[in-house]
């Protein structure tokens, strides 16, 4: 096993990674992070805004995401209705650096979901951790518009 093998055996066994023969190593956006680690200016990426807004689809299209890269994401609600996102599953598998709410910075341990009572955006920041399919969505939902899907590889 060559030394890159074994760093990325060991930081993918940090993360709960298991590496195969035919495992797909996902990488950082960048491999000169410095001082600033994975928060580093090169290893951030936007991602198109999720948009509350009654009969209207969430996203665009599903969104990709490499594991190890710093995102940040803004959810609008245009208030034509109260609506929720939720996405468990998925807000388990990122680690949240921070929400911010009407310039007001939370950072939270956990988090299930997020409700607006009216409208209003909240701009969220993270690093995607753990590989899979994920979604979030508007609670008691069935429509395809009014989920987006999630893959962090």
């Amino acid at each position: 096993m060559t030394k890159g093998r074994i760093t990325a055996a060991l930081a993918a066994a940090a993360l709960g990674i298991t590496l195969g023969a035919s495992a797909a190593m996902a990488a950082p956006l960048c491999t000169d992070f410095g001082f600033a680690g994975l928060l580093a200016k090169c290893n951030k990426a936007e991602l198109p805004p999720i948009t509350l807004s009654a009969g209207k689809p969430l996203a665009e299209a599903p969104l990709a995401l490499q594991s190890g890269a710093y995102y940040e994401i803004e959810i609008i609600a245009d208030g034509t209705q109260e609506l929720a996102i939720t996405g468990p599953e998925f807000f388990r598998a990122i680690w949240m650096d921070e929400i911010v709410i009407n310039d007001i910075e939370v950072r939270p341990m956990a988090i299930d979901s997020l409700e607006f009572d009216d409208e209003g955006t909240a701009e969220f920041s993270f690093i995607a951790i753990k590989p899979g399919r994920y979604e979030l969505r508007i609670p008691g939902s069935t429509g395809e518009s009014q989920r987006v899907q999630i893959t962090i590889q």
